[in-house]
């Protein structure tokens, strides 16, 4: 009773609002429009975000505590060239792969190229307030003073003077070398693609690919512009020397790319945009007609994806009058708005249809509202919740949390507006009906006698059914010939609810639970940066160029020792040596320990003796003088010195899954740090979008699904049967289940963007789903497969024709040259599909024989027909009147 009183009484609420809408239309339909204008203006504001790091990486993280404690001891700025990174080097930098496309990149000619390559690098010139500015002047400069660059370079230049002197080259080892100056170098992400000889202990054979990178200083506001532009001419120049040398391959990537080719798929995405809208608009068009010219709303098909613009504009207007800033995470919101209007514009044309014809426009407008309205706030509230819960502080990607906030926005204006703009533009197109105009032109049509005597063309477009008795409510047969409803009428309702049917449906089912398993069981995160720019740009040709050559070595892993332990301990030593092991090393202890073995001195010394032959011996030696940037002394109350901090670069040996592997030591690591007597941290710069990815993507899914599951648990007293929600809440998982194990087999990792996609799919399949069960919950007086056909009848037309919509409006998308479209594309288009698998064929044959039952309905309420009857009858006899006696 409760149920039935809270329903009725939102129902009414909405019957009221739809009367005062039908009674102030011009108001609702040029507010929403003047406020869109004036929001529009705030454009002017157009910020687009720059900083893709806060975008993409976890904004709470160890690994930006570890980051900020490194910092403080040894800047990362200054030893960005030591701590080698893919993607995410800190600061402003020039890099270039270079490919040979026949040979090796070794030989005299190809190294004579890339020492000419190397020239024409240093010497351009960015021309700046009156003065050239070339990279010496803006290279980062190591404790001499000297530009700091690869140490590959080096071993080229020692070849061709050897070659030039004619003699013996040096043999170069891999992926630890040993320069002329006797100092050893870690070149493993410097040449790729080796052949070696003796495991690369004996000598480097061949190699496909070298890798530079030029290390810029941002000292000022002017270096960060000057450098800036030295980006800009350094891929021109490697474009320029590029096509004067074919038999090179060049692949350029500098600090600014990623950026650049993050925000490149607004631009590259404009006209498959345009043709999404103009394909959606058509279909939505032809789906709002029927051959009856006064019945048909072509007008209403256009008006909805009208008042989703109009929602968006307003949202977006929003946006940047709060200071918000863009980027292309964005283009997936119009499609959200896109799904969500156009449920509420179809079911409110589809009601329209459904009411009295004989009645006034504003009873119809309110019954629609008063039929619509509540499942399609039901709808609007859990979008609101999910967005709302993917919007709050504790979500750690900030990409996730600006898009779900954003999305909040722009759902509840294209509520609003379906509210007001929609509906009155539904009273004007009910009062052109009543009066029997026709819907496009607007000029009444003449009675079926007047029209026979005009010619065939003009009773081709007049064509209409006159009524001249009013139609009872649900009656369709004027709507018989709109070609959906006509379908769903008499062919499709008979064929999916046919017993030989069913169980092929349920078989279907079934496989598809299977394939679904298969890929979820395959679930792989998503953290590559790459998966979220455009297709034809420099960042994907480089990525793959380093993926080809340079993945077989992880990037340089900084091992910290953040306190004063005992190096002079066996213990100590021992433990640290373990640690290490199985590493590539440049490491100042081992050095030093292999220093003090030359010189037959024990390593087991004395404080004292240990830091004295440290500082006095090891490092004023030419070969281990770049190891004083490795260590940090301080001066003991007792005028001695102790190591208080020191570090040393690992690198580990990676196969194809690279990221994954990375992951996985970066957790062993970590586990080890805190067991471990020696306090050490370790970094990359890559670790902060690695850390805790996976959690913090997973996180803001799982909380809006748990939300959702609740709002339906608590929303149930609103729903005409218990089990509606429980339906709703299977479908919802199913649904869920297959997008997740699809998006897999479609070569879909999880990230940022298909996360916010699967939020989205939550509140998909609830729009879908809920306008079909609650009819079948509301069904009396018939069979199972009675109410299902009257559902699919009532809501099935409105289901499809926004899939159609829906999936018209996504083809374009798939278009796009940007990974991040492609997985928008496939994430959306598998929600859509699988959805209406749902809607369309799942639920409609599994409701034919599971709970809610009729006939136990049938028959309480038969029995309560029977309790309730009440006959008051007069008797009287001859006499006298008798009391009105009462029987039940």
């Amino acid at each position: 009773m409760l149920r039935q009183a809270v329903r009725e009484g939102l129902r009414a609420s909405f019957h009221k609002l739809g009367h005062f809408v039908a009674n102030h239309p011009v108001f609702f339909a040029s507010a929403p429009v003047l406020l869109s204008v004036l929001l529009g203006a705030s454009f002017s504001r157009y910020r687009v975000e720059e900083e893709v790091e806060r975008l993409l990486a976890p904004k709470h993280s160890l690994a930006k505590i570890e980051g900020n404690l490194v910092d403080s001891l040894f800047p990362v700025n200054r030893s960005k060239h030591t701590l080698y990174s893919d993607l995410q080097t800190p600061g402003r930098y020039g890099r270039v792969i270079v490919t040979s496309r026949k040979g090796s990149v070794l030989e005299p000619h190809h190294a004579d190229l890339v020492l000419k390559l190397h020239g024409a690098i240093t010497h351009i010139q960015v021309p700046m307030l009156g003065f050239n500015y070339t990279f010496a002047h803006l290279c980062l400069l190591d404790d001499s003073k000297n530009c700091i660059i690869d140490d590959i370079l080096r071993v080229l230049e020692e070849m061709r003077t050897a070659r030039a002197s004619n003699r013996t080259v040096p043999p170069l080892r891999y992926p630890i070398t040993r320069l002329k100056d006797g100092r050893e170098a870690y070149i493993g992400h410097q040449l790729g693609g080796v052949q070696t000889v003796g495991g690369g202990r004996e000598g480097v054979r061949a190699a496909r690919a070298l890798q530079l990178t030029y290390y810029l200083q941002v000292a000022s506001a002017l270096n960060e512009v000057v450098a800036a532009r030295w980006e800009l001419l350094f891929c021109r120049e490697l474009e320029r020397f590029s096509a004067a040398h074919p038999e090179l391959g060049l692949y350029p990537f500098t600090s600014s790319s990623l950026q650049r080719d993050f925000q490149r798929t607004s631009r590259v995405s404009e006209r498959p945009l345009l043709f999404s809208l103009a394909a959606c608009l058509s279909l939505a068009v032809l789906c709002s007609s029927m051959r009856d010219c006064v019945r048909t709303k072509p007008w209403l098909g256009i008006l909805a994806l009208v008042t989703v613009s109009l929602a968006t504009l307003t949202s977006a207007g929003i946006f940047n009058l709060t200071g918000g800033k863009y980027n292309s995470t964005y283009l997936g919101i119009p499609f959200i708005m896109l799904g969500h209007g156009l449920f509420g514009t179809f079911e409110m044309l589809s009601s329209w249809r459904r009411t009295r014809e004989d009645q006034h426009v504003k009873e119809r407008v309110a019954a629609v509202f008063s039929d619509c309205m509540l499942p399609f706030t039901a709808s609007t509230a859990l979008h609101l919740v999910t967005f709302g819960i993917g919007a709050s502080p504790f979500t750690n990607i900030e990409a996730v949390r600006l898009f779900c906030r954003i999305a909040c926005i722009s759902i509840l204006f294209n509520y609003l507006y379906i509210l007001t703009f929609y509906g009155s533009n539904l009273v004007f197109a009910g009062y052109l009906e009543n009066n029997y105009r026709h819907s496009l032109f607007c000029r009444r049509v003449p009675k079926p006698d007047l029209l026979q005597q005009k010619p065939a063309w003009y009773r081709f477009l007049m064509y209409t059914h006159y009524n001249e008795e009013a139609s009872e409510p649900g009656d369709l047969h004027v709507y018989e010939n709109h070609l959906l409803v006509a379908f769903m009428k008499r062919y499709y309702c008979d064929w999916i609810t046919n017993t030989y049917v069913k169980p092929f449906v349920v078989l279907f089912y079934l496989v598809y639970i299977s394939f679904a398993l298969m890929g979820y069981l395959q679930v792989s995160e998503g953290s590559d940066l790459s998966n979220v720019v455009a297709t034809e740009t420099s960042t994907i040709a480089y990525t793959r160029a380093q993926q080809r050559y340079f993945s077989s070595y992880s990037p340089v892993i900084g091992f910290y020792i953040y306190e004063s332990i005992e190096y002079w301990n066996t213990s100590v030593q021992e433990d640290l040596l373990e640690y290490t092991k199985g590493f590539e090393r440049i490491s100042w202890f081992e050095s030093y320990l292999n220093y003090l073995h030359g010189l037959n001195i024990t390593t087991s010394l004395s404080r004292r003796n240990f830091t004295e032959h440290l500082r006095s011996g090891f490092l004023r030696q030419p070969r281990y003088l770049h190891f004083s940037d490795d260590i940090i002394f301080a001066k003991r109350a007792d005028g001695e010195f102790d190591v208080v901090a020191s570090r040393m670069f690992l690198v580990a040996k990676t196969t194809e899954n690279k990221r994954e592997e990375m992951s996985i030591l970066l957790d062993t690591l970590r586990k080890l740090s805190l067991t471990s007597r020696v306090k050490f941290i370790i970094f990359n710069p890559s670790f902060v979008y690695m850390d805790r990815y996976a959690s913090s993507v997973g996180a803001p899914l799982k909380n809006s699904c748990i939300a959702a599951l609740f709002l339906l648990f608590f929303s149930s007293f609103l729903a005409a049967d218990p089990l509606v929600n429980a339906w709703i809440t299977v479908t919802v998982a199913s649904v869920e289940f297959g997008v997740v194990g699809f998006m897999t087999l479609w070569q879909v990792e999880l990230d940022c963007v298909s996360v916010l996609c699967l939020i989205y799919g939550v509140n998909y399949a609830v729009d879908s789903s809920v306008p079909l069960v609650s009819a079948f919950a509301l069904g009396r007086d018939s069979t199972r497969t009675r109410w299902v056909k009257v559902s699919l009848e009532r809501h099935g037309v409105p289901a499809l024709q926004s899939y159609m919509c829906y999936g018209a409006a996504l083809l374009p998308l798939a278009a796009v040259p940007s990974n991040l479209t492609h997985t928008l594309f496939r994430c959306f288009f598998l929600t859509a599909l699988i959805t209406a698998f749902h809607c369309l064929a799942i639920l409609p044959v599994l409701l034919t024989f599971l709970p809610p039952s009729k006939k136990k309905r049938r028959e309480r309420k038969n029995v309560a027909e029977h309790r309730e009857e009440i006959e008051c009858v007069e008797m009287a006899d001859s006499t006298r009147v008798v009391d009105q006696i009462t029987t039940v």
